[in-house]
């Protein structure tokens, strides 16, 4: 039996729609085997599929067919930490669960390009598929066919804190409000944000960081379907964040903040608390440059 750690993900990063990505120190975990038949337990008791219909079987199943192997079942278990649909690259996990375990159980067969070539086809775009596989931070371009992709690892103290609200958010809904079009003046300050970014967070210029975080594609249009959004913002700021963002497509909210800034999370705790929002979370993780990591149980 093989024990695969995959960690969650923050995809976009502001102004990186669909192109920018990068994995935290937190993690699902998947024991996996092969077995005649499905066999699929939740270690959590998180409610998940427990048939075939379960995105790591169907994950893996796909992964022995295009190698040409026989594929008769698998025996998975699933330790689901990263809650679903709020923004954290949970589906991403699965994916990359199915892919890298189905691939260590047939013998390494395909390698890291072909692997996140094969992510990007299932889940659509590889911002948060990539780096949940690679680690680090990762840039990516998914032509249709191929992904190019550069990975950098990135050594900070930086936190990254986490507000999750206590409600769902369907990919699917979040792109549904999405402008068609848009104008060649928000293309270039996109793609101007974007590019400061990633280029600020690995020279450890981070008072670039707020400004880089913005953009016009998709955050000012999911903003709406998160209340409280923008104020939390405002409170993350004073309490001197770098920078504050929808993860993914939401509804998490993702705070850049100083190392040193040791009483940031608490604060948040407090301002969440004081708003009447004492179910939503607040977690802080720190950037993973490993990525999925598997051992034999």
């Amino acid at each position: 039996m093989i024990k695969l750690k995959i960690p969650a993900t923050s995809a976009n990063l502001g102004a990186g729609f669909d192109a920018l990505g990068l994995a935290l120190t937190f993690y699902n975990y998947v024991e996996m085997e092969e077995a005649e038949g499905c066999f699929i337990s939740s270690s959590d008791n998180c409610p998940i599929p427990t048939d075939p219909s379960n995105l790591i079987y169907r994950t893996a199943e796909t992964v022995y067919n295009i190698c040409g192997r026989d594929f008769k079942g698998l025996c998975i278990k699933q330790t689901n930490n990263i809650p679903m649909a709020r923004g954290l690259g949970s589906s991403s996990a699965c994916i990359i669960a199915g892919l890298v375990g189905a691939n260590t159980l047939m013998g390494n067969l395909l390698n890291p390009d072909e692997l996140v070539n094969l992510s990007a086809q299932i889940e659509g775009h590889p911002d948060n598929t990539a780096p949940a596989l690679l680690g680090g931070i990762v840039t990516a371009v998914f032509d249709g066919k191929c992904v190019h992709w550069v990975k950098q690892e990135v050594f900070t103290t930086l936190k990254f804190i986490a507000v999750i609200p206590d409600f769902e958010l369907k990919t699917e809904e979040a792109r549904a409000v999405l402008p068609k079009e848009i104008s060649h003046k928000d293309a270039v300050y996109n793609l101007s944000r974007a590019a400061l970014f990633s280029a600020s967070l690995l020279t450890g210029k981070y008072e670039n960081l707020r400004t880089a975080i913005h953009d016009r594609l998709h955050q000012p249009y999911r903003m709406e379907l998160i209340p409280h959004g923008r104020e939390i913002f405002d409170i993350a700021y004073t309490n001197g964040a770098y920078a504050a963002y929808l993860s993914g497509a939401g509804p998490a909210l993702m705070m850049i903040a100083p190392g040193e800034n040791k009483f940031f999370k608490g604060k948040m705790r407090f301002a969440l608390d004081n708003m009447g929002l004492g179910s939503w979370e607040v977690m802080e993780m720190h950037i993973d440059n490993k990525g999925t990591d598997v051992s034999v149980v």
